[in-house]
């Protein structure tokens, strides 16, 4: 009952077998049509050095294209009895013309140069089956179907193409263009007398090959030579931002250590003035006042300039034009550090309230890097952070116990603790850390909420 069924099941057996098969083969086509069919202009580079020479391989290839041009058409009208402007003068015209647009568009002169190949070997066959008509072939040992010259334009063809293209392209345009030479050799052999011809497969196999490594080679020398030039030229701007921010560092540090030492200076003299001079009229007073308080709006926008010379990119938080974080973001901080695993908790004590920018700045970074200290040095243990409102000063405390497991090796220089000092000390507060005595660590910092009291000790820097 089922030998009917047998062989629709053998077919579909087949046909299964045979669908990848079938779509490989149908993927490969397309990548070859696409590889081939291209338009693309892809114009000849110009030589880099020296520049008086650049169109100096453009020249070089005008020359050949109007030589060979020249040859074949004399070639074709001399030994082949091929006459006249159509096809003989047009076919010399066509095979200079494909080495022309190969210089700028490499596929569309491969194919106009393979075009005209296929037609001068029409003519050519018509004309060796005149001459052996007509007399015996005497000369013999014509080419065929490339004439003498007409292989080597080829050849010219083929190099400017390898010059341009993936070597996947140049081998399938030199696969395509042996294809030709042996069909042609094939399907016409019985009509052109074998004795007045010679093969020139194996000539189309060496001379293309040749120009198609040649073209290989230089072209991955071209663009081995363009990669190092790109990486030279990378390498020299890094080297100039290197040198940018090496010296906008050290501008940044003499400011600090003179400019702001001075001003601070400054500052606590005419805050003591004062208090050095029996009954100090009220104008005295007035005008110590002001210059304090102009040393320590100086030594504030000495800060923000101090910030923008340090800051590496324009989007950089040191910028002051960046939105700066504040305490306000400590809450989504903490979320963040919660998402990497470890259990902190917080507490707010005093009145809330927003700070001078300095001071939000300065504290939300504190507490940033004690939490990401915790999680390089304590992983698995419990983190406690503390913000306390003062009257006139902001306390912080960022506290863990001791980790339930080994913390990995540390990349990192060692400059935490002593760029939180630094901020605490730029504002003249003042920052302690060191271990816990139950086990653990501790990182504690006092800021002064006001101003003007923010840089009265900045002086300890």
């Amino acid at each position: 009952m089922k030998q009917p069924n047998e062989p629709n099941e053998s077919n579909q057996f087949r046909s299964h077998a045979l669908a990848p098969v079938l779509a490989h083969a149908r993927r490969a086509a397309g990548t070859l049509a696409r590889d081939l069919l291209t338009t693309q202009r892809d114009p000849l580079p110009r030589m880099r050095k020296p520049r008086w020479l650049a169109r100096l391989p453009h020249v070089f290839v005008g020359y050949w294209a109007y030589f060979f041009g020249f040859l074949v058409s004399m070639q074709l009208g001399g030994t082949y009895r091929v006459h006249g402007f159509v096809p003989g003068t047009m076919l010399g015209v066509l095979a200079g013309l494909s080495i022309l647009v190969a210089m700028f568009r490499p596929m569309p002169g491969f194919w106009l140069g393979l075009g005209a190949a296929t037609w001068a070997a029409f003519e050519m066959r018509d004309g060796l089956e005149d001459v052996h008509g007509v007399e015996p072939f005497a000369v013999g040992g014509q080419s065929w179907p490339w004439t003498p010259a007409g292989l080597p334009a080829f050849a010219v063809v083929i190099l400017l193409v390898a010059l341009r293209v993936p070597p996947r392209v140049t081998a399938e345009a030199v696969g395509v263009a042996l294809a030709f030479t042996a069909l042609a050799e094939l399907v016409f052999a019985p009509v052109v007398p074998v004795g007045g011809t010679t093969s020139t497969f194996l000539d189309a196999v060496l001379l293309l090959g040749i120009a198609g490594i040649l073209g290989y080679a230089l072209r991955a020398v071209r663009l081995a030579r363009g990669k190092l030039e790109e990486q030279e030229t990378l390498t020299e701007a890094e080297r100039a931002q290197r040198t940018l921010l090496e010296e906008r560092s050290r501008i940044a540090r003499e400011l600090h250590d003179v400019v702001a030492h001075h001003m601070s200076v400054i500052s606590i003299q005419a805050q003591v003035a004062p208090h050095l001079v029996d009954n100090p009229s009220q104008e005295l007073k007035e005008n110590l006042a002001g210059i304090r308080q102009n040393a320590l709006e100086a030594l504030t926008e000495l800060r923000r300039v101090l910030g923008v010379l340090r800051s590496e990119h324009p989007d950089d938080p040191a910028n002051p034009h960046h939105p700066q974080p504040t305490l306000a973001d400590l809450d989504a901080l903490v979320d963040n550090v919660r998402g990497a695993g470890l259990e902190v908790t917080t507490e707010i004590a005093g009145v809330r309230r927003p700070l001078t920018p300095g001071t939000e700045l300065t504290a939300y970074r504190i507490v940033q890097e004690a939490l990401s200290n915790c999680l390089r040095h304590a992983p698995g243990s419990r983190v406690e952070v503390g913000v306390a409102y003062g009257p006139h000063e902001l306390h912080l405390c960022i506290a863990n116990s001791r980790p339930t497991r080994s913390a990995p090796p540390s990349q990192g220089a060692g400059h935490g603790l002593l760029g939180m000092r630094e901020r605490a000390g730029m504002l003249g507060g003042e920052l302690a850390a060191g271990p816990r005595p139950g086990g653990g660590y501790e990182v504690s910092a006092v800021l002064p909420m006001d101003p003007p009291a923010a840089t009265d000790e900045t002086t300890k820097d």
